[in-house]
């Protein structure tokens, strides 16, 4: 068991320094620069340009650039490009602000979607199950900024209240109980629109995989033990059923970093995926590398801890 994580983790490790490095290679391939996002302004002069080229190590060769990256994000002392502010904590700023909005959307996808795919599957071709089967298609099929933008208008224009932001202007004075109502209702909309499309996609894997054990011989001579049905669906057929989500429980992890840019950009959240978005059109690549580094970290944590999972929900699986 041990010998395996200490194996795994030295694999991952080299891992993630060969995806950092092509990271980085890739982004400073790109065509633009820092030095590029502002190319009209006509007190920026060639001299100029080249000062800040030489002062972000722009010149220097990709190798080298990725070993100052390395340097500095190890000493605490990466600075953004944009407004030379430390990018950790920026980062963890933002980090910050995207949580709630993360663990609300995730509780609403995986405590909505297993109830809903075991009762379709448990009812098979009844009314509920074809009607729950077009209303996942449709979720899937229609974007989620769509539905965003007919939510802001429905709360606007019927219950005339703010949607925008984490907070409504004005009510710094206001009581703790408004305040934190305000948070509240700020926060409802943004996550449910996030869920919507996790919990159609999720709803349908789990119905696939309990019709799929369901016909199983175990079940049937459970059954036929006389055990009550609920016993035979969520102790025999959904336990064997878990496997295949313990991988996609493995990637909530890297979703921390990346956010929902789409969504933190129309509800105007100040958020990691709308940072990592204003990085990209500021060519800010500090921030733009620290948090493609982090998502490989959080991608491959999530991963290992997936594969020690897979011996704990299948006990048939060995760890060697």
């Amino acid at each position: 068991m041990w010998a395996y994580v200490v194996r795994n983790l030295l694999q991952r490790c080299v891992l993630l320094v060969f995806v950092s490095f092509i990271a980085h290679s890739v982004v400073h391939l790109a065509p633009g620069e820092p030095s590029e996002v502002d190319p009209g302004n006509p007190r920026l002069k060639r001299e100029d340009v080249a000062k800040i080229r030489a002062a972000f190590h722009l010149d220097e060769p990709l190798f080298v650039q990725y070993l100052y990256w390395v340097r500095d994000l190890a000493s605490g002392d990466l600075k953004s490009f944009k407004d030379s502010q430390p990018v950790l904590p920026k980062i963890w700023g933002r980090f910050v602000n995207s949580l709630p909005l993360f663990v609300c959307a995730t509780l609403l996808v995986w405590t909505l979607s297993f109830p809903a795919g075991i009762h379709a599957a448990t009812h098979r071709g009844s009314s509920y199950d074809r009607g729950s089967t077009l209303v996942a298609y449709a979720l899937i099929s229609i974007p989620s900024f769509f539905f965003a933008y007919l939510i802001i208008l429905w709360a606007v224009n019927t219950l005339g209240v703010p949607v925008i932001g984490m907070r409504t202007f004005g009510l710094e004075d206001a009581s703790f109980t408004q305040r934190l109502m305000d948070r509240f209702w700020h926060l409802v909309l943004p996550s449910v629109i996030s869920a919507l499309t996790g919990i159609a996609i999720l709803s349908r894997y789990v119905r696939s995989q309990m019709l799929e054990v369901v016909s199983q011989d175990y079940i049937r001579t459970a059954r036929a033990k006389g055990l009550a049905e609920d016993t035979v669906i969520y102790r025999h057929a959904l336990r064997n059923a878990l496997l295949p989500f313990v991988t996609m429980f493995g990637f909530l992890l890297p979703s921390l970093i990346g956010g929902s840019v789409i969504i933190e950009q129309i509800f105007a959240w100040p958020g990691i995926g709308r940072l990592g978005y204003e990085a990209i059109l500021a060519r800010d690549f500090p921030v733009i590398l620290t948090l493609n580094f982090i998502a490989a970290v959080l991608t491959l944590a999530g991963t290992f801890l997936s594969d020690i999972l897979y011996a704990f929900v299948d006990p048939r699986i060995r760890l060697q």
